[in-house]
């Protein structure tokens, strides 16, 4: 009974959602493109002034979380005033994806993307990336204390010594590759000892404050957040460095963010472009140049020389539309963690 009402009120928050951020969209002009957009607003600013600037086609946003969004697409279906859809995570990509709410990419984009980034199916395509990683307290462990594997966590030697944002979407990702990668039976088991071992903290930028500060030895998070810090006033960040767990270790996941376009825009070919220039050498220096520190991945441009090479992580093969979300969500449920 008690997991039938919890099943009504997610289906109630997501409408309320949907409907608070139709009610904030007054601002919108039917002429310009509307992007409802999960990754970093700042980034997104980035791309659309640049492609404005270059082609003179106007852009505007809906600002919103992964999973939000891409629940509210699902519930607008082919009724959404959405053109585009861009995330920070590849699992709301494939829920939309799953839906069949999605238009064909044209070869201009596809072309630009290499295949490990992007679906097979190439509805949808990667516009960046980041990779996880295990940050750590420097003067509570050292090198050869810290764990070889993700999977590691699980142990009884790390309760209570590691935390990570379990509501977050950035986190259900990781977790979403455990189960592709491992099976449901080996993740639920390390979602259970994580329910015991881990402290849970209100997003990526709270968990590396808790490793800095001494709260924990260590946390699960993406890299950028550090690289971010380190740039600026390492106010976070000073007492931590960062753990790579490669050897296509779970730990080593690599996200995608994703952009596609959605089969009902009435502004495909507009859409169309401003896809072709986020992936192009231009949209993709965005992330080479800017402060964003995550990853391109597309049209040969290189990282920020600050960050591990992509092709140094040692990331596992993860098929991007087969993420879980749903899945991930019952069994994080399942666990106590939601």
């Amino acid at each position: 009974m008690r997991g039938r009402w919890r099943r009504i009120a997610t289906w109630l928050s997501v409408v309320g959602l949907a409907a608070g951020l139709t009610a904030c969209s007054s601002s919108e002009k039917p002429d310009e493109l509307l992007i409802y957009n999960a990754q970093h607003e700042s980034l997104t600013k980035e791309w659309i002034d640049a492609f404005t600037k270059e082609t003179g086609i106007k852009v505007t946003y809906r600002q919103g979380g992964d999973t939000e969004l891409g629940n509210q697409l699902i519930a607008e279906g082919a009724s959404s005033p959405a053109d585009l859809f861009l995330t920070e995570n590849s699992p709301a990509m494939a829920a939309v994806e799953k839906a069949g709410l999605f238009a064909d990419l044209d070869q201009a984009t596809i072309s630009q993307v290499p295949p490990q980034y992007r679906p097979a199916t190439s509805k949808w395509t990667g516009v960046a990336a980041r990779t996880t990683v295990f940050a750590y307290n420097k003067t509570r462990l050292t090198e050869a204390q810290l764990p070889k594997s993700i999977m590691d966590l699980q142990q009884p030697a790390w309760k209570g010594r590691w935390g990570a944002p379990p509501a977050k979407a950035d986190f259900q990702a990781i977790v979403a590759a455990m189960l592709q990668l491992t099976g449901e039976s080996a993740t639920a088991d390390w979602l259970a000892a994580m329910k015991t071992n881990a402290v849970a903290f209100q997003d990526n930028i709270a968990t590396l404050r808790a490793v800095n500060d001494g709260q924990v030895d260590g946390g699960v998070i993406y890299h950028y957040y550090w690289f971010r810090d380190q740039a600026k006033t390492k106010e976070i960040s000073a007492n931590t460095a960062l753990h790579y767990f490669r050897n296509s270790d779970p730990g080593a996941f690599v996200s995608i963010s994703g952009g596609g376009i959605l089969q009902s825009s009435k502004k495909k070919d507009q859409a169309q472009k401003f896809l072709t220039f986020v992936t192009s050498k231009a949209g993709q220096e965005v992330l080479e140049k800017g402060t964003s520190f995550e990853y391109p991945v597309a049209s040969g441009v290189p990282a920020n020389p600050a960050l591990v090479p992509l092709d140094q992580l040692q990331a596992p093969a993860v098929n991007p539309s087969d993420l879980n979300a749903q899945k991930v969500t019952d069994l994080m449920t399942k666990a106590g963690l939601l």
